[in-house]
Formats: C-alpha cells, structure tokens, sequence
C-alpha cells in the first residue's frame, strides 16, 4: 500500500523554546529544558542530536513510505530554512509548512517571505499552551487575533494554501476547535487540517464528537491523527492501540476516510513506539477498507498537501537572499 507520512518533523538543529524554556540537545537523542526535564527527542539509531533528510529518507524506503510532509514546532525549533532545503534538494518527496510567530514585530514579513521568495504553500500554526504559542504569550484566539488575521489575510490570496494548526487538548486556554470552523468558513478556498484528532480521550467521546461534528459542518476541515497513541498513552504493548481505534472509529463515521490523514508526529513519536508498529497500525485494524484505508493513507495527503501547483511553487523559488553569496 502506497503511504504519505502527513506528519513528520525534521531537525537540523534542536531549537526548542516553549514553556519550559529553550531546549539544549545532551547526545544519545536527548535534550534538556531550562526547567531541568530532560526529554527523549529522537530515538536510537536516528541521530544523536539531529534528525536529517537522509536518515529519514531510509526509514521510508523500509516501510513503503513514498512522500512525506514536513511540519514546524516549537518542540524541536521551527526548521523552517531545513525544510526549504530539503524540498528542493528532494524534488516530489516531500512538501512542507513553515511557521511563525504571529507575535513577532516582523511576522508579516516573515510570512511575505517564506510565501513569496521560497514558496511555501502551507503554514502550522503550533498554537498550544502545553507546547506551543499560548505557553508563552497571553491567550488569543486564531479566529479573532489582529495579527493572526493579518497573516491570513495575505494567505487568502493563494488558493489552494493549507492551515494546519496543532491547538492542544481541552484543558488548555488554546483548544479552539470552533476556532478552526470559523476560519474556514471565511477561507473556503484554503484547506484547514487539524493536528492529533483534536486530542482525543477514549473516555470521553462525547467531547471529540462534539469538535468532530463541528469540523463536519464544512467540507475544508480534514483531521490528522498523528500522536495519538502518546496522547492516550499507549505505547509498544497496546499494539494495535484500542483507545486509538476507538477514536478513529468515531473520527470515520462523523466526518469519513477522505477527511482523515495518517501520520505520526515522528520523531519524537516513535521514541514511545516503533516508527513500523505507527506505520502499520491501522493496517492491523477492521477500522477502514481498503479503498478507505488508500485514503487515509495517501490520497487525502496527496489532494491536500501535494496539489501540483503548490508542489511547483517551492520548486522553482529560488531564494533572493542566496544572491548576495554569489
């Protein structure tokens, strides 16, 4: 079965900054915060305090993988410049997203740029307060935020452009799925995808269907389900993960296959299971069909993210900045 990673993240450098501070790499695919916790980052035999192209490019040849998106946060240090690189070095492999802090004096600047000289075609918004932009900025809502909407304000110009936005689980001032329903209904030429299934807890249903019904509402809402076996905690023994299955049981039957995108928020996921068992998974489940499965897998990350004329964008910028090198 053909396979698009929807989710993964490359690290060039690890250049955490959230809550915690700003995270320090130790060796052996661990860094430190300024807190003093010490996290897993990259499992072993992937590198020791980076996780490039190439080491990744053998993972996917090993599982089948044909493509993969590249996603930005602030767990490992927006790798905005890595993931330019790597597209163009790696013509149709991979497609990525940049991100920026809305806050920041220069971001519409920053957006102009990775937009209109590198070509970027998506943007994550890593909006979280566990990790991301509300740990360390005051609460704001994507939906209702001046300097967020100046950003998407330049983006409504590019139809076709994807908004993939991680907002945190429900006890965190950042958990905003009417948030996301909002923009895309302003937005209806953009697609909108919604990281790690909104967060889901087995034990309370109740609450993902209500987020799920309301993504369901607009046809330009489609879900991820990256890390949500860290995010019910199951790790290598739970394979193939019942809490997991349960979710996307219910993530199926609200919104269907062609709203639902693989992924696994490696690297930092597959420290908790192996990158095979979050590649494998759902094949070891009666969740989809086949032909849903071929969806879930690859044509709903194919349609979103790789729509030719967004592929061709990043490949033919060539970066004014690298002209003064010459």
């Amino acid at each position: 079965m053909k396979k698009i990673e929807g989710h993964i993240h490359l690290v060039r450098a690890i250049a955490g900054s959230k809550c915690q501070g700003r995270l320090t790499p130790i060796g052996d695919g661990r860094a430190i915060w300024d807190n003093g916790e010490i996290i897993h980052l990259i499992p072993e035999g992937w590198g020791d305090d980076k996780f490039l192209a190439e080491t990744y490019l053998d993972i996917m040849k090993e599982e089948g993988i044909e493509k993969a998106v590249l996603l930005q946060g602030t767990l490992n240090g927006y790798q905005n410049y890595y993931s330019y690189q790597t597209v163009k070095k790696y013509p149709g492999k991979f497609v990525a997203a940049f991100s920026v802090d809305p806050f920041a004096d220069n971001a519409l600047e920053i957006v102009r740029r990775h937009v209109e000289d590198l070509g970027f075609r998506a943007i994550k918004f890593e909006i979280s307060q566990g990790g991301g932009l509300h740990g360390f900025h005051r609460a704001f809502r994507l939906d209702n935020e001046t300097r967020v909407s100046q950003i998407m304000h330049f983006l409504a110009d590019y139809p076709g452009f994807v908004v993939t936005t991680d907002y945190g689980d429900y006890t965190q001032t950042s958990y905003q799925p009417e948030a996301i329903v909002n923009l895309a209904k302003r937005y209806p030429k953009m697609d909108f995808v919604v990281c790690h299934l909104s967060f889901p807890n087995a034990d309370h249903l109740d609450r993902l269907e209500n987020a799920l019904q309301q993504f369901a509402s607009v046809d330009n809402i489609l879900v991820d389900i990256s890390a949500i076996q860290d995010i019910e905690g199951e790790e290598t023994d739970k394979f193939p993960y019942p809490r997991c299955q349960a979710d996307v049981k219910l993530a199926k039957e609200i919104l269907g296959a062609k709203k639902i995108i693989w992924g696994t928020d490696s690297p930092w996921s597959s420290t908790f299971n192996t990158y095979h068992q979050l590649a494998t998974w759902l094949e070891n489940t009666d969740i989809f069909t086949e032909e849903e499965l071929e969806d879930v897998m690859y044509n709903n990350a194919e349609r979103v993210y790789f729509k030719p004329e967004n592929v061709q964008a990043m490949l033919d910028a060539e970066d004014p900045a690298l002209k003064d090198l010459k």
